[in-house]
C-alpha cells in the first residue's frame, strides 16, 4: 500500500512541519526495517549481475579509464573495491563509487524506469555497494539498501518530472542513494533526512549534458550524484544539516527549478510497514542504447528478416516513426539536433539518435555495443543514405501510453511507416521491447547471466566470471568479507593496455 504525499511550495511564513516534508517522508521509508519479498531479492541479484556485465564491457573505454585513475589515486583502508582492480586493493568509498558508477553507466546498457521522469535505478548500486564494503556490511543489509534506493528513485520518477524543466534526471538519484545508504547503515530518520536534503541540493544540474553534442559527462553524471550522496551521508552522520525544506521551500527546488509555486506533485511512497517493491517496476536493456530505442531495435531486426529489400537505401523513399513525445523530441528528429544525423557524431550522441539506431538495426538485423557505434559503421555510405530518410513524429496515442500508470498498457514503442520506391508501403508497430516484462522474451536470471558472460568474455578470466556469479547469486547471504569480494577483476594485463590520464591527483 502506498500513500500519495502532496508536495508543493510553501512561503517562508507558512508552517510546514518537518514530518510533512518530502525529504522527511523519504527518510521514514528508508528507516523502516521492513523485510523484502523473495521476488524483490531475486531482482536485486539480477541487477547486480547486470551492472557487473556492462561494467566489464566498459573497462577500457576512455571515460571509465579516467574515472578509475582518479579512484586509484585515493587508496584507503578499509575502503571499497574498484571494478577491474584486484579485490585485495581498496580505495576511498566515494571515489570507488565514482569509478564504478562511470563503468556501469558508460555504455547506456543497464536498467531503466520511465514515467513522469526518466531514470536508470541501477545507478544506485555502485555507491551503496561501495559504502557496504567500506563499513563491513553483510549481504542482507546490502540488498535492503539497494531495494530502498530503487524504491525512492522510482517513486520520485513516477511523480516529479525533471526534464520538463530541463533538469537532469540524476536530481532524483542523489536523494535515493542517500536513502539507500541510510537503510544499509540503519541510520535514524533525522540523519537520513539531512542526508537526503544535502544530496538533492548538490546534485541538481541542467539537461544540457543530454542535448546537442552529447559528451562523456553523460556517463559521469550519475556517478557524481552517487559520490555526492555518500559525502552527504558522511556530513549528516557528523551532525551537519541541510537547507530545509529542500523541496518545498520558497527558494527551494520546486519553486525555482521545477513547476513553481502553483504546482502540486503527488509522490507515492510506501506506508509504514509496507515492503519496498518498486524495483519490480523497472526493466533492463537487451541492447546498448537509450531505452526508448530498445523496442525500435527489436522491430528493426524483425523487419530485416521479413523484408530484406529494406537494407538498400535506393529501395526506400522514406521511413516515418510515429512515437511518443519523449522519443520524438529527445532522441528523434523533433530534437532538431543536426548531430543526430551526423556520421562523425560521438557514440554518446548516436545512442540518442533513433534515426541512426533504426537504420543500422534495419540493415544489420542485430545490434552490438561496439560495432554498431564504430566510426566505420556510422560512416558507411549506404547507411548514411538510409539514415537520412528516417524521421520521427509525435503520435498522441503513443504519448498517452508512454505516460500511462497502467503497466499493462504502458508502452515505449510506436508505429513505423515505410514507403518504398516501387510505391509499396510497409507498416508495423511494437509496444515494448522484447526483453521487457511484457515483451516477447522477458529477461530472466538466465538472460542476465548470459548477458554477463557475453560482455565479460575476453575481459575477465573464465574462473573470475564463475567466482563473481557464485557470489552475486548468494548476495543476501554474503558475509561482510564476501561483500568485499563482490567486484569484478580484469584478466591479467588488460588494464595495462590503456594509459591512465594525468590530473591533479
Amino acid at each position: 500500500m502506498v500513500e500519495y504525499i502532496p508536495v508543493r511550495t510553501y512561503r517562508s511564513d507558512e508552517e510546514l512541519p518537518r514530518q510533512k516534508q518530502l525529504a522527511y517522508r523519504i527518510a521514514e521509508v528508508a528507516a523502516d526495517e521492513v523485510g523484502l519479498t523473495d521476488e524483490v531479492v531475486d531482482t536485486v541479484i539480477n541487477r547486480i549481475i547486470d551492472n557487473a556485465a556492462v561494467a566489464a564491457a566498459s573497462l577500457t573505454r576512455t571515460p571509465v579509464v579516467s574515472a578509475r585513475s582518479q579512484a586509484l589515486a585515493h587508496p584507503y583502508s578499509p575502503g571499497a573495491t574498484v571494478s577491474g582492480v584486484p579485490v585485495t586493493e581498496h580505495f576511498s568509498p566515494e571515489w570507488a563509487a565514482w569509478a564504478n558508477g562511470v563503468a556501469v553507466r558508460e555504455l547506456d546498457f543497464h536498467d531503466t524506469f520511465l514515467a513522469a521522469e526518466y531514470s536508470h535505478p541501477g545507478d544506485n548500486i555502485p555507491p551503496i555497494l561501495a559504502v557496504a564494503q567500506h563499513v563491513g556490511a553483510t549481504g542482507h543489509d546490502l540488498v535492503r539498501g539497494i531495494a530502498t534506493g530503487y524504491e525512492i528513485q522510482i517513486d520520485l520518477a513516477k511523480a516529479i518530472s525533471l526534464h520538463e524543466h530541463k533538469i537532469d534526471h540524476v536530481a532524483h538519484l542523489g536523494p535515493s542513494v542517500a536513502a539507500g545508504i541510510g537503510t544499509l547503515l540503519h541510520l535514524d530518520v533525522e540523519t537520513i533526512f539531512q542526508a537526503v536534503g544535502q544530496a538533492l541540493h548538490t546534485t541538481t544540474a541542467t539537461r544540457q549534458s543530454r542535448k546537442g553534442e552529447i559528451s562523456s559527462w553523460k556517463s559521469h553524471a550519475p556517478a557524481f550524484a552517487g559520490k555526492q550522496a555518500i559525502e552527504a551521508v558522511d556530513r549528516a552522520m557528523r551532525g551537519e544539516t541541510s537547507p530545509t525544506p529542500i523541496y518545498e521551500g520558497e527558494d527551494g527546488v520546486i519553486a525555482w527549478l521545477l513547476g513553481g509555486p502553483k504546482v502540486v506533485y503527488d509522490v507515492p511512497l510506501p506506508v509504514a510497514g509496507e515492503q519496498k517493491r518498486a524495483i519490480l517496476d523497472s526493466y533492463t536493456k537487451e541492447h546498448s542504447a537509450e531505452y526508448q530505442a530498445q523496442a525500435w531495435i527489436d522491430l528493426a531486426r524483425k523487419l530485416h528478416g521479413e523484408h530484406p529489400e529494406l537494407v538498400n537505401p535506393d529501395a526506400v523513399t522514406r521511413i516515418v516513426i510515429h512515437t511518443s513525445h519523449h522519443t520524438h523530441f529527445v532522441i528523434g528528429s523533433g530534437a532538431n539536433d543536426p548531430q543526430k544525423y551526423d556520421p562523425t557524431a560521438s557514440r554518446e550522441t548516436l545512442d540518442h539518435s533513433i534515426p541512426y539506431i533504426f537504420a543500422v538495426a534495419l540493415q544489420d538485423g542485430s545490434w552490438n555495443h561496439v560495432t554498431s557505434y564504430s566510426p566505420e559503421r556510422a560512416g558507411r555510405p549506404d547507411t548514411v543514405a538510409l539514415w537520412q530518410k528516417v524521421t520521427t513524429v509525435e503520435d498522441p496515442e503513443w504519448t498517452r501510453r508512454y505516460h500511462s500508470n497502467d503497466v499493462t498498457e504502458k508502452a515505449f514503442g510506436g508505429r513505423v511507416e515505410i514507403e518504398l520506391a516501387n510505391g509499396e508501403r510497409i507498416v508495423d508497430e511494437i509496444a515494448v521491447a522484447d526483453a521487457h516484462p511484457l515483451g516477447a522474451r522477458p529477461f530472466q536470471r538466465a538472460d542476465y547471466i548470459a548477458k554477463f558472460r557475453t560482455l565479460a568474455e575476453g575481459v575477465l578470466e573464465p574462473a573470475e566470471i564463475e567466482r563473481f556469479l557464485a557470489l552475486a547469486e548468494r548476495a543476501p547471504d554474503l558475509s561482510a568479507d564476501e561483500v568485499r569480494q563482490l567486484s569484478i577483476v580484469a584478466k591479467p594485463g588488460l588494464l595495462a593496455t590503456v594509459t591512465n590520464p594525468k590530473g591533479l591527483f
